[in-house]
């Protein structure tokens, strides 16, 4: 798979794959390279991928926050916030990992290797991040910009078309107990339609007072809308 060109590892399968060419292959070679395989061939800081995965962290949580605050102008910062972290969790960035079969260009120690370090959702996603760390030095931030657009954000679900559900009930749920921490119930109102097209009417009451309603094609949509309804009036 990997063959050996001016000294460096040839990883032009992958750069096929993310459909992006790194000027400066050293980039691509360190975001790949997991401290386990410097450390056993003598390898400084600079050669594993832990200090690009700092900053392809950054880059990730900046990329993902516009898109979020351009294309969701009614949601709440809670519910926004909530997003994000779905988005940006560990599991979901090693199944972005997966989507690009990054797992077949690590360099690995051969104790790591040998342990399962290949299949590790926590090295994937951190490896995930030094890539567009990588892409990010490499090619600026629209270069950046248009990787995590394509293999992040509609990899996690076109979120006007696929109904994507902002976590507002977490959200909800830590403002209220960081503050009054009072209890939050959820109530369903109505429920209309036959068992295979139900329609559900839910609200949400924090302490003794209804704080929103929302109606969705089931419980948890429902309670979501009700919930970010109420963040709503929180803010206000």
């Amino acid at each position: 798979m990997n063959t050996k060109r001016n000294g460096h590892t040839d990883f032009s399968e992958l750069e096929e794959l993310i459909g992006y060419s790194f000027r400066d292959k050293k980039l691509l070679r360190i975001a790949l390279t997991h401290s386990s395989f410097a450390n056993e061939h003598g390898g400084s800081i600079e050669e594993y991928n832990e200090r690009l995965e700092f900053l392809g962290d950054a880059v990730l949580e900046l990329v993902t926050s516009e898109y979020l605050y351009t294309h969701l102008p009614e949601q709440p910062e809670g519910c926004l916030t909530r997003t994000r972290a779905i988005i940006v969790r560990g599991q979901a960035l090693a199944a972005y990992a997966n989507r690009i079969n990054l797992n077949r260009f690590l360099l690995l120690g051969k104790g790591e290797e040998s342990s399962g370090g290949r299949k590790r959702a926590s090295i994937l996603a951190n490896t995930f991040e030094a890539v567009i760390g990588a892409i990010y030095l490499d090619g600026g931030l629209e270069k950046a910009k248009r990787f995590i657009e394509r293999f992040v954000i509609k990899t996690a679900g076109n979120l006007e078309k696929q109904n994507f559900l902002y976590d507002c009930k977490t959200a909800l749920q830590e403002e209220i107990q960081s503050t009054t921490g009072e209890t939050i119930e959820y109530r369903i109102l109505e429920e209309l339609g036959p068992d295979h097209d139900k329609t559900f009417h839910v609200q949400v009451v924090i302490g003794n007072r209804p704080m929103g309603e929302g109606t969705g094609k089931s419980k948890k949509e429902a309670e979501q809308k009700a919930a970010r309804q109420a963040l709503g009036k929180l803010v206000e």
